[in-house]
């Protein structure tokens, strides 16, 4: 499946063929647009020559702040932004082999266990982790059982609350209506 996130052919095409550019997007998504967190797992490829987690985890990290800190930068806090991925990166070397898809595949895991895993990871915490399951089950090919019920409510068919249900410029939009009108609610205390 070709993922169409970024509106940017190259970023998408990173997207849908390095499951750890994926997985990177998925933690850049914090204080910028979408499109700006998943064109970053792109920038950091052009500017490194690194889009696999050992290389990446085993930069010197000064080099890879200056890599986030080009403009455009990576994200608009270069700072801890670029020791995040850093450390996700030697989370994915140390317990995944190096493998982002293990997260999703070692052992033919369920949604609930991959729900677990994501959220054991360094930058994910509930919210995202459902986000990302629902992203793995809805554009990724992810099958295990329960995975809609495990992201709720991310996993929801025909919703458009988040990046997992970003397929067109239409779909776009309408996840950037819901998430104003969420933020809209929250402000007003609702």
């Amino acid at each position: 499946m070709a993922l169409h996130i970024t509106g940017d052919t190259a970023a998408d095409d990173l997207l849908t063929n390095n499951p750890l550019a994926l997985l990177v997007g998925m933690l850049l998504d914090q204080q910028v647009p979408m499109e700006t967190a998943f064109a970053g797992p792109l920038k950091i490829e052009q500017r490194t020559g690194a889009a696999d987690a050992a290389t990446i985890a085993g930069m010197e990290p000064a080099a890879f702040l200056e890599a986030f800190k080009q403009t455009p930068a990576v994200h608009r806090f270069p700072g801890s932004m670029a020791t995040r991925v850093q450390t996700l990166c030697r989370t994915i070397v140390d317990e995944w082999g190096g493998d982002a898809s293990a997260l999703w595949s070692d052992g033919d895991p369920d949604g609930p266990e991959v729900l677990r895993r994501l959220k054991k990871l360094p930058g994910f915490g509930e919210q995202k982790a459902k986000i990302f399951l629902a992203l793995l089950g809805k554009q990724y090919g992810f099958t295990g059982t329960g995975w809609r019920e495990a992201s709720a409510p991310y996993g929801e068919e025909g919703a458009y609350r988040s990046v997992a249900d970003i397929v067109s410029p239409e779909s776009l939009s309408k996840v950037r209506e819901h998430k104003k009108a969420m933020k809209a609610a929250a402000k007003a205390g609702v």
